[in-house]
């Protein structure tokens, strides 16, 4: 009876780990498609710098994904004739959720950059970000 038990535990666990990872990852590529969208209609002349996380560590994933969803408050539109479009893109990167740990450094100590280069670094995240939850999806999936 035992037997029987940990059998069924573990294949619970074995096929709900594996689904999990590809919900994420296909949230995480929409968010993706989103900041494209946004980098050709974005102001990017004599408009704020803005601080612009680069290579974080997988530990401060979370972190620097915070330091852009708060950046993104501070991005303009080109034009007005892109407003609705840039504003419900940036709706879009507002109510992105992304859980990990914070780390110490603050996002005023990253470097400042002007808008669409904020934003693809903000691309080159969010695919790290893929592959991070790829990874360990899965390092799940095998155990």
């Amino acid at each position: 009876m035992e037997r029987m038990i940990i059998f069924c535990m573990l294949f619970f666990c074995s096929s709900t780990a594996p689904t999990a990872a590809p919900h994420k990852i296909a949230k995480y590529k929409q968010l993706l498609k989103t900041i494209h969208r946004l980098e050709p209609i974005v102001k990017d002349k004599d408009v704020e710098l803005l601080h612009t996380p680069e290579n974080p560590v997988d530990e401060c994933l979370f972190t620097a994904v915070t330091c852009f969803q708060k950046g993104t408050l501070k991005l303009q539109p080109e034009n007005s004739q892109v407003n609705s479009t840039f504003t419900q893109t940036i709706k879009a990167l507002k109510r992105f959720n992304y859980s990990g740990k914070q780390c110490e450094s603050s996002c005023e100590s990253y470097e400042k950059k002007t808008p669409r280069e904020f934003l693809k670094s903000f691309a080159k995240l969010i695919q790290k970000v893929i592959r991070h939850t790829r990874a360990e999806g899965y390092r799940k999936s095998t155990i």
